[in-house]
Order: structure tokens, then C-alpha cells, then sequence
């Protein structure tokens, strides 16, 4: 896929994914155009050779593989890892508040998001409902407000005047966002306004009871290359819904000669332990479904996996909160990500075969080490290599405003990620 081409379709997949679930429908959407088979967990596999497969877990987390013309024993499996949740404000189970003839609903914060950007900005509503329809059967669907239905006001500068020097959020009184004004005796409840929303959006429908959901809100602005020589991509979610992309494409455009995976899973933003989380045992009853349990140990120790997870490129107006010789900049290559105490899982080996590859196609790379005084994130990274025992590569695009309502990174990198990956999924011997 060309420079252009990837970028475009990039903006696409972020504009229309404003949650996990609505990001794992357009990638389950791209493998079936690419011609991928869905599989259930629930039923009996049978798998061939050369084959694209595609398994999804909670309707947020993705498993995708090409099981290749060669055995997975005799060459492994090249791995690739992303995951599908951002930082963001959900709606609580009870949410409703009226305050002063407006109608708010209260927030719960997922993951470590920077707040003070949420404010003033028009936000939709978006995320999963269950219910039960008009025959007594439980289902789920997808909703989508997909108009800015909501607002979260500053206080006036008047009213507040260390603003700029002394600002803090407190998230149970600061953040419940305005849907709209009422009168003293409104009795709206909130699931009505959903249930409404999923009429007006699927008519066909047949919805009896909401019997729970998962919404967050979002960000309506859509994504776009900025800059006077659009120079950058800026968007919500691009931590991490950048590296779904570049995996899954990479996955796509593979030669399907050697065995190769993608996964992308939900709730690394809180710790990966869930059922889908990169903790949980998704990954491993994949693999133990598609080589066998007896053969995985085998199969791992001749496999790899690259942890795509964007970086902090260096910001121009704080340069001093990096190393000075781990700055990364945007447009400059994807980040090999090194930390000793093993927040990330790169080691020695797994960076110099993605500097190998990335050479080999004339390409640049960085590297980021975190300052000795300051904290280290962390990815999927670690927690794969620790579950499974699997030589793992940390990388990512470097990008700005890394857990903000919208972060910016530069539009060569991903490209030249997706480039490096895509050669790594048909690379002849990745670990042995």
C-alpha cells in the first residue's frame, strides 16, 4: 500500500472507530474484503494451509492469522500486537443528574486520561448495548450518536482566576458532561435516550428492554492531516487504534508464506486483565487451537512478536523531560522501545532483527529509553512475553499528547512501520 493510500485509509478506520467494539467491526470488516474466514470460538476448527483466519473475543478484541504454506513447527510464527482501547470518559450504570434545569450524566475515567483537554469540546456518544428484543432473546448492538450531543464547559476565567497556573480536575464533580436543559419535573432517563438513538440508527430493531451497556464518549471532530505541509495526522484514539491499523494492513498485504498473527486487545488502558485482555488467555487458545497445545512450547521458541505501541516523540516546548540521547521525533522512523526493568520486553536480539529489516528496506528507526529520574510506561509487550515465553520486539509511531482527547503524530512514520512489518510477517527465520 502507497504513502497516500495508507494515510487515507487511516483516517478512515480512526474517524468511524470511536470505541474498541466499532475498531474490531471495521478490522473484521477489512479481513472479510481481504478474504479472511471468521471462525467461533465455540465451535470445532478446521484449519488449512495458506488460509486467512480471523477469530473476535467480547466484540473488542481480535485475533487474526494466516496459517501460511509452511508449518508453523518447522518456522515458528511472526507475531504482531496492538491494542484496541484509549483513555476516555464512560458512562456510569445510574448516570442521571439534573442541576439547574440541565440534564448531565455522570462519568467514570478509564485508563490514566489526560482531562483538562476534554473541556469544551463537542462530544458524541458511542459503545455497545445490550437488550432484550421483542422474542425474550438478549443481544447486543452497536451504537453510535455520531452528532455532538454533549459538552463539558470551563468554568470562566473570572470565576477562577488561577486557570492558568493552578488548574486541577476533580473527576466526580468536574466532568459530567451537559446533554441538554429541561424542565423541573423531567423524568428522562438516560437508557430511553439510548434506546431512541438505537431506533433512529437501526430501525429494523425490535428492542423490548436495555438490560446494560458500555458507552464513552468521543471526541466529534474527525481525523486529519494538519500542518501547513500536512506534515502530521491528528485524532483521538491514535494511541492505539494507529497500531491496529498498521498491524492489521502489514497482516493483509503479507505474502502468506510464513505463519503469521495479528492481535489486538481490549483494556490494556487499565491493566490487561480481563477475559480479551492481553492477561487473559485469549492469545494462548488461539494458538493452542491452531498448532496444538502439546506443539505451542515448540512452536514459540521459533517465534516472535512485535509489541506495536506508539512512543513519546520528543515536544519541542518540554525537550528536557527526555534523555538527551533518546529524544524521538516525528517523521524520523518508529521507536525501538528499551527498558531494563522490563516495562518493556525488547531485548538485544528482537531490536536487531526489526534494524535488520528496517535497513534492508532503506528505512529509519530511533530508540527511546525513559530519563533515570522519571516513571516508565508499559504495553502488551511485557505481559505477551511473560505469558507465553515469546522473544518480543516493544516499537511504536512516536506521537504528541499521548492519552489526550486528540494526539498528533507524523504521517511518514506509520507508513514506514507498516512497511518494516509487513516484511517481518513473511521474514524467512525470526528466532532460531
Amino acid at each position: 500500500m502507497e504513502h497516500a493510500d495508507f494515510n487515507q485509509s487511516l483516517l478512515d478506520f480512526l474517524t468511524h472507530s470511536p470505541t474498541p467494539w466499532h475498531a474490531t467491526r471495521q478490522m473484521t470488516a477489512r479481513l472479510d474484503a481481504a478474504g479472511f474466514t471468521e471462525l467461533d470460538e465455540k465451535d470445532e476448527w478446521q484449519l488449512e494451509q495458506g488460509r486467512g483466519y480471523y477469530v473476535v473475543r467480547n466484540g473488542s478484541s481480535l485475533v487474526a492469522f494466516q496459517t501460511g504454506r509452511k508449518p508453523a513447527l518447522e518456522s515458528g510464527v511472526r507475531m504482531v500486537g496492538a491494542h484496541t482501547d484509549s483513555p476516555c470518559l464512560k458512562v456510569k450504570p445510574n448516570p442521571e443528574l439534573r442541576r439547574k434545569g440541565y440534564f448531565q450524566v455522570g462519568v467514570e475515567v478509564y485508563g490514566g486520561v489526560l482531562l483538562n483537554p476534554w473541556f469544551d469540546r463537542d462530544l458524541s456518544l458511542a459503545g455497545r448495548v445490550t437488550y432484550r428484543d421483542a422474542d425474550g432473546e438478549v443481544r447486543d448492538a452497536l451504537v453510535d450518536f455520531a452528532r455532538p450531543v454533549a459538552f463539558i464547559p470551563s468554568l470562566a476565567i473570572h470565576l477562577d482566576r488561577e486557570a492558568n497556573s493552578n488548574r486541577s480536575v476533580n473527576a466526580q464533580t468536574d466532568l459530567p458532561p451537559v446533554l441538554m436543559q429541561v424542565g423541573e419535573e423531567d423524568a428522562t432517563r438516560f437508557q430511553d435516550l439510548v434506546r431512541n438513538q438505537m431506533l433512529v440508527q437501526s430501525p429494523e430493531l425490535k428492542v423490548d428492554k436495555l438490560l446494560g451497556y458500555e458507552l464513552n464518549f468521543y471526541d466529534c471532530q474527525p481525523a486529519a492531516l494538519i500542518g501547513l505541509n500536512q506534515d502530521f495526522v491528528a485524532s483521538a484514539r491514535l494511541d492505539n487504534l494507529l497500531s491496529c491499523h498498521i498491524g492489521l494492513q502489514a497482516l493483509i498485504d503479507t505474502s502468506g508464506d510464513q505463519p503469521a498473527l495479528l492481535v489486538c486487545n481490549d483494556h490494556e488502558e487499565v491493566g490487561s486483565m480481563s477475559a480479551e485482555g492481553a492477561h487473559g488467555p485469549f492469545l494462548a487458545s488461539v494458538l493452542d487451537r491452531w498448532v496444538g497445545a502439546q506443539a505451542r512450547s515448540r512452536v514459540i521458541a521459533r517465534s516472535m512478536m512485535v509489541s506495536a505501541d506508539n512512543a513519546h516523540g520528543v515536544h519541542p516546548n518540554f525537550a528536557d523531560k527526555h534523555d538527551e540521547n533518546h529524544g524521538p521525533l516525528l517523521n524520523k522512523g518508529p521507536v525501538i522501545k528499551v527498558n531494563h526493568n522490563q516495562r518493556y520486553a525488547t531485548n538485544s536480539r528482537s531490536a536487531a532483527l526489526y534494524r535488520h529489516i528496517s535497513e534492508e528496506l532503506g528505512l529509519p528507526s530511533q530508540t527511546f529509553v525513559v530519563r533515570s529520574d522519571m516513571g516508565c510506561g508499559s504495553t502488551i509487550g511485557p505481559v505477551t512475553a511473560g505469558n507465553l515465553g515469546i522473544t518480543t520486539l516493544d516499537i511504536g509511531v512516536p506521537q504528541w499528547g499521548m492519552h489526550s482527547i486528540r494526539e498528533m503524530a507524523g504521517v511518514a512514520d506509520g507508513h514506514n512501520l507498516y512497511r518494516v512489518l509487513r516484511e517481518f510477517l513473511q521474514w524467512p527465520q525470526v528466532n532460531g
